[in-house]
């Protein structure tokens, strides 16, 4: 490795080989990840000079900083830094430094004599632009505990130790390390502010300091108190010890008895969080998704990644398999955030189970807790408590597993006791992060084709564990994990209520407001899922063959299918964050052969492609996956199932007459007036298509003249929903038939 610089003496060259001989030692045991992934998303202007800015000065950070700029193909930060009038003796700086002894050793924090230089040059001119990159490196990152053996790890903490616990800790966390790097800061930029050299200095400092604090909180997560500790403070509350009071009265019993039922609640509650045991965990995960899965791709991450150190999160995936909130935690683990605490059903806390869910960060909830005044106190003072304290959170808003593919309706339970807790302590902002979850082939398909089959659903048990096995044995696809575009609180409280923050409600009360405000959420979070989603190819080959009666289609018919429905997906932008496989029509049908969905078969006229036997009620569940991207075209094209022509005005009004049941049951994203404009745009792409023309006479729509294949590309689209344009029809007749406030639910 040369270290023959430019403007470097002797000493300097001495020193240099000093740091890369450490170094060299270093990388016996260290081995580091870079973040963001891919890094190209961060644009650094490489033209322009860079300093890096890390917060607490280490030599193990400097060295391995050193190291990963190296691997990028970036400046060196112990290389000298080239500026218009000279250059700098290094690329780096601290804001933070120790002083003292090996031993005894104080913190001393202020502004850079180097930075107040390099702000100087660029703001009096000697220099034309200078870029600050922020650059966090951690090794281990557990949270502190007030007791407990976390430190015994010598994982990274909020309180940084002197150079032999930093030595111990790279001994022991090597292998574990990040460096997160951080969007530029240009000083141009500042200095075009005209605040003056002093100020700019000053400013920038807070911005760093500010930036790593919210940075770290991200990664590393609040301090975590003892279990116990969190749950004696939950008992010690206000609303806890009212309720225990209640219950003594109620039940005529004791205080004494009636707080040991409510720490048997809090205790069945909480979560035991353990960075030991999410270390392995994700060890085991990441072997079992190389062992099952053919990939997991992760979309539009780095927006939410930029924003997620100024929030509260609150992740709200769709929920479609117990894969779900693994994957989650998994990846948002591994792109350098703490996982989130995860609420999870009772039934989930089986025995022996239970223990190691509740180490990876869940909490136990029961289905219903109405009635059970002391529970519900117990449950909404953990969840303020933990939320407060800066804890990510995790639940899924379904509140069960979606059996038939498309989201279910939101339940507003745990929304609003999000809301008010938010209320009662707004520390910091909440944002909602919807997360869709997209698979080829499920975990849990047997058991959910035999519940479509109408077989009564089965509790999870214990020796569902066992079942692993034979998952281990099979191939499941690729999955997609799509990060929606977020939703703040603090906007939704505003429109609801724009004098929230000056009148915050009582604990015990619950505003008049709260239940519109709860509605608009859950719609807002569904319709964010949606609008996220990955169509693979799985998807495309259940909407088409769904759609046939015998299940089949000629092989060049369903290319040709598959095409028009790639440049639907393509022309027809049902929103930004859709996303659709890469793979060409051919490579679809030998992807669903090979993945055993399909099959061909032989016949002297051509290849017909037909779904397996054991496969068709199962990939109605995939099909559902996408129905909602599909609603206006199959909806325009249904239209034209039994008539040959129709006027565009009259198309306008059965499309809005449905428009609200699509909208409700597929969470659409428009208004009246926006649905109007994307069924012209679709109509628009039909008629580009040629499965629709225009009367030159009369204006009206025609669809294709009968036996070609325009008219089979047609009546395919047109079938794709039709069942449940079916569904609706049959409901609305049954309703009219017998009258309005006639029927109960049950006999409908």
């Amino acid at each position: 490795m040369s270290t023959d610089t430019p403007n470097m003496g002797f000493f300097a060259k001495l020193k240099l080989r000093w740091f890369l001989f450490l170094r060299a030692i270093l990388n016996l045991w260290v081995k580091a990840k870079t973040l963001p992934q891919p890094f190209d998303d961060l644009q650094i202007d490489l033209d322009k000079p860079i300093c890096y800015i890390i917060d607490s000065y280490a030599l193990s950070s400097l060295l391995i900083l050193d190291g990963a700029c190296e691997e990028l193909g970036l400046p060196r930060p112990l290389w000298p830094m080239q500026t218009a009038d000279g250059s700098e003796k290094r690329s780096y700086l601290a804001l933070r430094r120790k002083k003292g002894l090996i031993i005894r050793r104080t913190e001393v924090r202020s502004h850079s004599e180097t930075l107040q230089g390099l702000v100087e040059k660029v703001c009096d001119g000697r220099a034309q632009d200078i870029l600050l990159v922020p650059v966090t490196v951690l090794i281990g990152r557990a949270p502190d505990k007030e007791t407990g053996l976390a430190k015994i790890f010598f994982t990274e903490s909020w309180d940084i130790g002197g150079r032999i616990w930093r030595f111990f800790n790279s001994l022991v966390n090597g292998r574990h390390t990040l460096v997160q790097y951080s969007n530029p800061i240009s000083l141009r930029e500042l200095a075009d502010e005209d605040l003056g050299a002093s100020r700019s200095v000053r400013k920038v400092s807070r911005i760093l300091r500010v930036h790593f604090q919210r940075v770290r909180s991200a990664a590393i997560g609040p301090d975590l108190s003892h279990r116990r500790t969190v749950i004696d403070g939950v008992l010690g509350s206000l609303p806890v010890r009212q309720a225990i009071e209640e219950q003594a009265r109620k039940e005529k019993i004791s205080e004494h008895k009636a707080r040991k039922q409510g720490r048997k609640f809090a205790y069945e509650i909480a979560a035991n969080y353990s960075y030991a045991f999410v270390r392995v965990a994700s060890f085991a995960l990441g072997w079992f998704w190389n062992k099952i899965y053919d990939g997991v791709e992760l979309q539009h991450f780095r927006k939410f990644q930029q924003l997620a150190p100024n929030y509260e999160v609150v992740y709200v995936p769709c929920h479609r398999s117990h894969i779900d909130y693994l994957l989650v935690s998994y990846f948002v683990y591994h792109n350098g955030l703490v996982p989130p605490h995860i609420a999870a059903g009772v039934n989930l806390n089986l025995p022996i189970v239970g223990r190691y869910v509740r180490k990876g960060g869940a909490f136990f909830l029961r289905r219903s807790f109405r009635s059970q005044k002391l529970y519900s106190a117990v449950f909404h003072e953990y969840l303020a408590r933990i939320l407060s304290n800066g804890t990510a959170l995790e639940y899924f808003i379904e509140g069960t597993r979606s059996r038939t593919g498309r989201l279910l309706q939101p339940k507003g339970g745990m929304l609003a006791m999000t809301v008010r807790s938010y209320l009662r302590s707004p520390v910091r902002p909440i944002m909602f992060q919807p997360i869709y979850v997209g698979y080829e082939r499920l975990v849990e398909g047997k058991s959910y084709t035999a519940e479509l089959s109408g077989q009564k659903k089965k509790s999870e048990s214990l020796g569902d564990l066992f079942k692993v096995f034979g998952v281990l044995k099979q191939k499941y696809g690729k999955v997609h994990v799509s990060f929606a575009e977020p939703i703040f609180l603090d906007k939704l409280l505003d429109q609801h209520e724009p004098q929230w923050r000056d009148n915050l409600p009582d604990t015990a009360q619950r505003p008049a407001w709260l239940g519109g405000l709860v509605d608009q959420l859950g719609q807002q979070i569904m319709t964010g899922m949606n609008e996220a989603a990955h169509v693979n190819a799985i998807n495309l080959l259940a909407v088409i063959l769904l759609t046939t009666r015998k299940l089949a289609m000629d092989r060049e018919e369903l290319l040709d299918q598959l095409k028009l429905y790639l440049d639907l997906l393509n022309h027809c932008r049902y929103s930004d964050r859709i996303t659709y496989t890469e793979k060409s029509p051919e490579e679809i049908v030998s992807y669903g052969v090979e993945f055993g969905v399909i099959e061909a078969r032989e016949h002297p006229l051509g290849d017909i492609i037909a779904l397996a036997p054991d496969q068709s009620v199962l990939l109605t569940y995939f099909r559902n996956n996408v129905s909602h991207l599909l609603a206006v075209p199959s909806l325009v094209a249904s239209c034209f199932l039994n008539t040959s022509t129709i006027e565009v005005a009259q198309l306008h009004r059965i499309t809005l007459a449905l428009y609200p049941f699509l909208k409700a049951e597929l969470f659409l994203p428009w208004d009246e007036d926006g649905f109007i404009k994307a069924v012209d745009n679709h109509i628009a792409w039909l008629l580009e298509q040629g499965l629709l023309s225009e009367n030159e006479e009369s204006g009206w729509l025609e669809r294709p003249a009968g036996g070609g294949q325009r008219e089979l590309q047609l009546n395919v689209m047109g079938h794709a929903l039709l069942q449940t344009f079916e569904r609706y029809y049959i409901t609305v007749a049954i309703l009219a038939k017998n009258g309005s406030a006639t029927l109960t639910r049950g006999e409908l």
